[in-house]
């Protein structure tokens, strides 16, 4: 059998279906990835008072309809705001309670979003590395931060770590050109550690991460939003981030 998190489809910020009210990493998403069996995939920003909640935007706006950033908010504060179009009151979590409710019942692959600033996203995976300790079910992570992957390996961690990569022609914007070589081909092993690629499903066929394939590096990809996606993206990778249908129904 694979291993995790290779062997099972992984539910993209938990298997959330927004028109029937389950908002993405939500409790509501988990819980229904957790019924049909499948992985979880989520993400941790760091909140003002050091705390990492999970949460993917850095703004507050497109999931609570509120203005402002998460790491202007302390953890309570953000943790009490109702996720928009929760059909069960749903707010955000923290990461450590979002552990404790998981408890081992499936896989998760843990994306720590990168920060404004270096030091930011040091702090996040610090404090992601601490809620870890004890926890025993089967656990990755990935970033699109270099950095953060670095500090988790230097911490002492050693399970799944993965790179999250693209085109970089878009939302870069704020990178330099060498930047976005290094970062579009994988050339921080190195500093990184990384054990897999996180590969957005149109770049796939990039020459790197077909060569790093080639090579016994294993590849997921996302975001998969159908069967037809799913079978495409699977002819260049080894596992599939998805949402909006079921990929074993």
């Amino acid at each position: 059998m694979t291993d995790f998190p290779f062997n099972r489809p992984i539910a993209h910020r938990g298997f959330h279906d927004k028109a029937n009210g389950i908002i993405e990493n939500s409790r509501s998403a988990f819980a229904a990835a957790i019924n049909r069996g499948f992985a979880i995939e989520c993400d941790v920003q760091l909140t003002q008072d050091g705390e990492a909640v999970v949460f993917h935007d850095k703004d507050l706006a497109r999931l609570t309809g509120q203005d402002g950033l998460v790491s202007e908010m302390t953890a309570q504060a953000l943790c009490a705001l109702p996720l928009t179009g929760s059909a069960s009151g749903d707010t955000p979590i923290r990461f450590a309670e979002f552990l404790a409710g998981i408890a081992g019942q499936v896989g998760l692959v843990v994306e720590i979003k990168q920060q404004e600033y270096p030091e930011q996203t040091r702090l996040l995976a610090e404090k992601v590395f601490s809620e870890i300790a004890e926890y025993a079910g089967p656990l990755a992570f990935k970033s699109f931060d270099p950095l953060a992957l670095s500090v988790l390996h230097q911490k002492g961690y050693r399970g799944p770590l993965g790179i999250i990569t693209y085109d970089y022609k878009s939302h870069a914007d704020h990178l330099q050109g060498a930047q976005k070589f290094v970062l579009r081909n994988t050339l921080h092993r190195a500093a990184s550690h990384f054990t897999f690629i996180s590969c957005e499903r149109t770049a796939l066929t990039a020459p790197m991460i077909r060569l790093r394939r080639a090579f016994g590096i294993k590849v997921m990809t996302w975001t998969v939003r159908s069967k037809a996606e799913a079978e495409a993206a699977l002819q260049h990778a080894d596992q599939i981030v998805f949402e909006g249908f079921d990929p074993e129904a």
